[in-house]
């Protein structure tokens, strides 16, 4: 008996470094951008290496220039998937979709939820504390487009952001679809 339990205890050792190794923790930016792709059949589009380039360059003019052109900058950090031209409709099931975005960011702290049903259009935002910064991971999905953009923010910036909480999720992904490609 004593045997089996011990062989039963490795094997759950095993299958637990297994799947860590499967799905890195901290990745759950790309687990969600996953779980879009997988739950609507899509795919999300690349950002191409020069393009990269230019985000690089245009949050360093950003910082120089100042203002509200300084918001994102500040970040540090910015991830962006964009999806286009698809189709986004959940056929009723949009309640899983939320079910597994939250499994996937059980460490985050779920901030806001908006749905517009005439247009089809839902908004998610999750924080998360990273020491001196925080995370923001947004998800906005309308009927033929959507975005995921996770940001670190200083707690300034988030501050501002957080004095228009319903317009919070459209400035972040705004402010980091800038320079993307056309």
């Amino acid at each position: 008996m004593k045997r089996r339990v011990t062989i039963g205890i490795l094997c759950l050792v095993a299958l637990s470094a297994a799947l860590a190794s499967a799905f890195p923790r901290g990745d759950d930016f790309s687990a969600v951008v996953k779980t879009v792709e997988q739950f609507y059949h899509v795919k999300h589009q690349s950002i191409p290496l020069l393009a990269r380039a230019g985000i690089k360059t245009a949050t360093t003019a950003a910082r120089i220039r100042g203002g509200d052109a300084r918001r994102l900058a500040e970040a540090g950090s910015v991830k962006f998937a964009y999806f286009e031209d698809q189709d986004f409709n959940p056929r009723g099931q949009l309640i899983n979709f939320k079910n597994s975005v939250d499994q996937i960011l059980a460490d985050w702290s779920p901030f806001l939820q908006t749905t517009a049903s005439a247009e089809h259009e839902v908004t998610y935002i999750y924080l998360r504390d990273a020491g001196p910064h925080f995370n923001v991971l947004v998800i906005v999905i309308d009927a033929r487009d959507a975005s995921v953009v996770q940001v670190n923010l200083a707690p300034k910036v988030l501050a501002r952001l957080l004095q228009d909480p319903e317009n919070m999720g459209k400035a972040i992904v705004d402010d980091a679809a800038k320079d993307q490609p056309e």
